[in-house]
């Protein structure tokens, strides 16, 4: 339900923009959405270094208590 209502407040701000803003707005919104392949192969590089690094934490503080 917030989530419908932050929705919804997003939509009246928008609505409220005078001409100059909403181009603004949506030239951040494609700046987003507009994300080179080698933006991507460095952010899933980035999300599996990670994944190693926390299991290799994980295995550490497993092999120190003992068990």
């Amino acid at each position: 339900m917030a989530s419908a209502i932050q929705k919804l407040q997003i939509l009246e701000s928008l609505n409220a923009l005078d001409a100059s803003q909403t181009e603004k707005v949506l030239t951040y919104i494609r700046s987003l959405t507009n994300v080179s392949r080698d933006d991507m192969r460095y952010k899933l590089y980035k999300r599996e270094a990670m994944k190693e690094i926390r299991k290799a934490l994980r295995t550490d503080r497993y092999l120190r208590s003992g068990k």
